[in-house]
């Protein structure tokens, strides 16, 4: 060692520069602190909202990912049920949230594209409040009636409920889900009307169908095509662009007489707006490779769905677009909230 530099001189310009170093490295978390959080996220529990009552194809997609998610992340994903006002309690409570990437909701067609026309005082905006993350599925719905219903395929449903005007009485989630307005799109297509039967949920709609209360729905086919095959439900058609590999028996409601008729479900990631963007670029390529599985592949083919992801700036614009559809079809046919 020089002679010039003795160890408590060392000591004293080590220190100076650990002081400079770490107050330069405070400066710049300070300055971004998305990156500061992206390092060392996620670091503790996180909560994904399903906005929904358990059963349907939000929940059963949730747990889905939700299962992969905590394989990827190394820490536990909790499922978390705030059902009410067509799916808007749960969204909104998330809205509210902190945007750090702990709490996550489950967005799907019925609280992000017909909501915003159905309900006037939405406690969210589907455009501001949140950084969309990415899509994961699209659900085919499947219009399926109660076996004592005259009809075995769409055509002679539509001409039993013309003859008998409001005698069908169809079930669905809630007013403004997807099944909802899937069947006001059939109706209106049609020239059909028929009675709306609203339940806090698919699951409960589903029971009442096969129990016979109501006569039919047209919701998501994961939800139906077991009751489908044990016989105790008729399907007449599902609204996709092609027939499901888990009902190719099944024909499409554009095959049947309407082309171009397409009304399926798609689901998503959100966070709260200003969710740092690091978080939600590994949030979205976590959920990407997730979905990306084959096993992921089939087993929601087997069900009547099919992977759909992108990036968020893709997701974004989709919503949009799905917001303008589908408003415009609320506003013209007259769809009013209890």
């Amino acid at each position: 060692m020089p002679e010039y530099l003795s160890k408590g001189s060392i000591r004293s310009d080590v220190t100076r520069r650990n002081v400079f170093f770490g107050a330069a490295a405070m400066t710049v978390a300070a300055a971004c602190p998305g990156r500061a959080g992206a390092q060392t996220y996620p670091s503790r529990n996180i909560t994904l909202v399903v906005p929904f009552t358990p059963g349907g194809s939000t929940d059963i997609l949730a747990r889905l990912l939700g299962q992969r998610l905590e394989t990827a992340l190394k820490h536990p994903v909790i499922l978390e049920s705030r059902p009410g006002a067509g799916g808007s309690v749960g969204v909104g409570s998330v809205a509210r949230a902190p945007a750090d990437g702990y709490t996550l909701v489950m967005g799907h067609i019925g609280t992000f594209a017909v909501s915003p026309a159905l309900y006037p005082k939405l406690p969210y905006d589907p455009q501001t409040s949140f950084e969309p993350v990415s899509g994961i599925a699209n659900v085919h719905n499947m219009l399926v009636v109660h076996p004592e219903v005259p009809a075995k395929t769409l055509q002679e449903l539509i001409d039993y409920a013309k003859k008998n005007p409001g005698k069908l009485n169809y079930a669905s989630g809630g007013i403004g889900s997807a099944a909802h307005i899937a069947m006001v799109a059939l109706a209106d297509r049609a020239g059909i009307t028929m009675t709306h039967v609203p339940y806090r949920g698919t699951a409960p709609a589903v029971t009442d169908l096969l129990g016979g209360r109501v006569q039919l729905t047209f919701t998501g086919a994961p939800n139906l095509v077991q009751h489908v095959e044990a016989g105790t439900m008729r399907a007449l058609a599902v609204s996709g662009s092609s027939r499901l590999k888990a009902a190719p028996t099944v024909p499409t409601v554009a095959e049947s007489g309407f082309p171009g008729f397409e009304a399926s479900q798609w689901y998503g990631i959100m966070v709260p707006a200003g969710t740092p963007k690091p978080v939600v670029d590994q949030l979205n390529t976590e959920i990407r490779t997730a979905m990306a599985a084959p096993e992921i592949s089939e087993r929601l083919s087997q069900e009547g769905a099919e992977v759909w992801t992108n990036t968020p700036g893709e997701f974004r614009e989709h919503i949009s677009k799905e917001m303008a559809r589908w408003g415009d079809l609320v506003k013209r046919t007259g769809i009013k909230p209890e």
